[in-house]
């Protein structure tokens, strides 16, 4: 019987939900940080749920090679702060954070100072800012920009556009990270010159249910190297 089948696959899928559970917990623990849950209590029709993406999915991203320490990586919708916290960790590279919603943003500067705390690490590579992804002005530094469906595909594009402004000041290579993609943000992308798809890192074995979007898809705009 395969899992997902009758009582082996119920009891697979609690495994597997069970062992992620745990690892999110060790590795918040780890960060000294607080980022677990999902809350919903800011959705709107432009606005979605706050919710991590989830440490085995950065994981992967992590290990495939895209980003070094020489990076500077955008989190747009960074919530409590767990992507800034972790690639900071794991790989080194600077890290810029946005939330529009102050309590997120409050939770996000909490955890920064108890990352420091825990971790003796400086932070001040580690920016974080109250601002709206659509006004944002991004920082010439910027090489990377992460995206897990934080807010509407009109948002989305309004950020894009900074994004490609920022470029034109300040040419260089940036890549794009979408974790998760919804088809708006994909049509935006392929829509647009001057931006290509470069690959995409497979995460559906990471999760006990199947779904094709449990993937990051990597889109670069610039020239490489």
């Amino acid at each position: 019987m395969a899992p997902g089948d009758g009582v082996s696959g119920s009891f697979f899928n609690d495994y597997m939900s069970n062992k992620a559970d745990f690892y999110e917990y060790l590795k918040d623990a780890e960060l000294g940080i607080s980022t677990r849950g999902r809350i919903e209590r800011h959705a709107d029709k432009s606005k979605y749920p706050y919710e991590p993406t989830s440490y085995s999915v950065l994981d992967r991203l992590c290990d495939s090679g895209y980003l070094n320490d020489n990076d500077c990586l955008l989190d747009y919708g960074c919530g409590k702060g767990r992507v800034v916290f972790y690639l900071h960790e794991r790989i080194g590279c600077e890290t810029i954070g946005i939330e529009i919603e102050q309590d997120f943003y409050d939770d996000a500067i909490g955890n920064r100072n108890d990352y420091h705390e825990k971790t003796q690490k400086d932070t001040g590579r580690i920016r974080l800012f109250r601002a709206k992804a659509q006004s944002f002005e991004v920082p010439e530094e910027v090489t990377a920009c992460f995206f897990f469906n934080p807010f509407s595909s009109d948002i989305f594009k309004n950020a894009m556009a900074r994004i490609l402004e920022s470029m034109r000041r300040y040419p260089r290579r940036v890549r794009l990270f979408l974790y998760y993609p919804g088809e708006k943000y994909m049509n935006c992308l392929s829509g647009t010159d001057g931006i290509r798809l470069l690959d995409e890192i497979d995460c559906r074995d990471l999760f006990p249910e199947e779904d094709d979007r449990n993937r990051i898809m990597i889109y670069e705009i610039g020239e490489s190297g």
